[in-house]
């Protein structure tokens, strides 16, 4: 009687089970070193697939690395959301900013790519894109607020807009090992002079940022 072989064929998978592995590999690729690692060739290889098996569930690159971003988005919006609010606008901004910067420093190569990965010219951010990030930035507009009142809610909206490029910048910076060109203060000391200078700004002088003057433009001589 003959025995019957076993089957060495990978059991397969469901399509959201497959896109669950890819967008694992290839957070894990990212993380270990950067956008620059991320191939559909490498992927393939750690879920063991063949690399056409990917674009059978995502439409390309672009859209693997979006979906990190998406997680990446929503990882960050729960942490900030473990912050405790005091309804004290200092306090409360301060402690969101240094929530921010500990949540870059301890994913710096996946928040790199929130900036560094650009969609090719034929594609379109997707609108839940912009929405997420108008998610987290709905934090700190919320810490202003107090600072805001009677100024209406827009002006609370720009105040953290402005608020944020500055940190940002610094959590760039930071993230990139880039700061010591600038300072040899630490990344941290850097955001809680940022925030209580702008706060301090706004408190003695309630300034308005829509309200800044473009620039003159420079006078064209002929030659």
């Amino acid at each position: 009687m003959k025995r019957k072989k076993l089957s060495t064929r990978r059991p397969k998978h469901t399509q959201d089970e497959l896109r669950e592995l890819i967008v694992s590999a290839a957070t894990g690729l990212i993380e270990e070193g950067g956008l620059v690692t991320l191939s559909a060739r490498e992927i393939a290889r750690r879920i063991g697939y063949s690399a056409g098996t990917l674009y059978n569930v995502f439409k390309d690159r672009d859209e693997i690395v979006l979906s990190i971003e998406s997680r990446l988005l929503d990882r960050l919006a729960e942490h900030l959301d473990t912050v405790s609010l005091v309804r004290d606008p200092r306090a409360d901004v301060m402690a969101l900013a240094n929530a921010y910067l500990a949540f870059t420093h301890a994913n710096p190569n996946l928040w790199k790519i929130l900036f560094e990965h650009k969609l090719s010219d034929s594609a379109e951010t997707p609108g839940w894109y912009q929405g997420k990030i108008d998610s987290l930035l709905l934090r700190l507009e919320g810490a202003l607020k107090p600072l805001s009142d009677g100024e209406g809610v827009d002006l609370a909206a720009v105040r953290a807009r402005v608020l944020w490029a500055g940190v940002h910048g610094i959590t760039s910076l930071s993230v990139a090992g880039k700061l010591a060109m600038v300072t040899d203060e630490a990344a941290q000391h850097l955001v809680q002079n940022l925030v209580a200078t702008y706060l301090d700004g706004i408190e003695d002088r309630g300034d308005d940022p829509r309200e800044v003057s473009p620039p003159p433009k420079a006078s064209r001589k002929r030659r």
